[in-house]
């Protein structure tokens, strides 16, 4: 069994790390350029870095940001928010990224996918998928864009398998019903995201204490799971957690 991926997340906005709750009510975490290598040294497995007022804004990630981030870390680094051209990808990585994530953008023009993921491979393209559920009889999850302001018209399961088809070489799952909350991740849609592709899914949203972490790996057959409020408040820790994890059976990576 592939070992189970704890990652640590930093949602940025006007340069700091912030945390909210359903995408918004956003409060100060601190400085991603701090943050990033303190959770690197920590047993973080990636840190994902999300610029999420750049979109909204029309404007490009933050590079001065990422290259501060990226200096000290030695573990894989993704980055995303108002990656919307190959050329905003380049830079990106140029500025210490290992992988980019897109989410808007790759709604908008599904072939950039592919695009990116020819120039750079495919595991360098995380599709990150904000999605919400229906609350109507069928069950299904609705994908939403613009950092959750936008609904779109897309099923979550059929746009993750296009997405793959284009190219994905992984998929960043956040649940926007679960965001913040601290309630645990939404399994039901994470387990069915990780039926329908072959490639590696992200869990995110929700995750309050280790014991969500068993639950979206063991039910949500998750192949990595995300977390912010946990780690930037002190909640848990990454050694703690995987710890927990040692225990429930589930086959994790530890620092050398």
């Amino acid at each position: 069994m592939l070992t189970k991926r704890i990652i640590a997340c930093l949602d940025v906005d006007a340069g700091r790390v912030v945390k909210g709750v359903h995408f918004s009510d956003l409060r100060d975490a601190g400085d991603p350029a701090e943050l990033a290598p303190a959770y690197s040294r920590s047993g973080a497995d990636e840190i994902i870095l999300l610029d999420i007022s750049a979109t909204n804004q029309k404007r490009s990630t933050l590079l001065e940001i990422v290259r501060k981030s990226a200096q000290h870390l030695f573990v894989p680094f993704t980055v995303g928010g108002g990656i919307r051209s190959l050329d905003d990808a380049s830079a990106v990585i140029d500025a210490g990224a290992d992988k980019v994530a897109i989410n808007s953008a790759a709604l908008d023009d599904p072939a950039l996918i592919t695009r990116i993921a020819g120039r750079f491979g495919s595991q360098a393209v995380v599709v990150a998928v904000d999605a919400k559920s229906s609350l109507d009889p069928s069950g299904i999850y609705e994908v939403w864009a613009c950092g959750g302001k936008q609904r779109t018209a897309r099923e979550a399961l059929a746009w993750v398998q296009e997405a793959e088809d284009r190219g994905a070489g992984e998929i960043l799952l956040t649940s926007i019903d679960r965001d913040g909350t601290g309630d645990g991740f939404d399994c039901v849609l994470t387990s069915s995201v990780a039926v329908a592709v072959r490639i590696p899914v992200i869990a995110s949203g929700g995750a309050g204490n280790a014991g969500h972490f068993v639950q979206v790996f063991k039910d949500g057959k998750a192949d990595a799971a995300l977390a912010a409020s946990v780690f930037h408040y002190g909640i848990d820790t990454f050694s703690g957690l995987k710890q927990e994890l040692t225990l429930a059976g589930l086959p994790v990576r530890w620092p050398c």
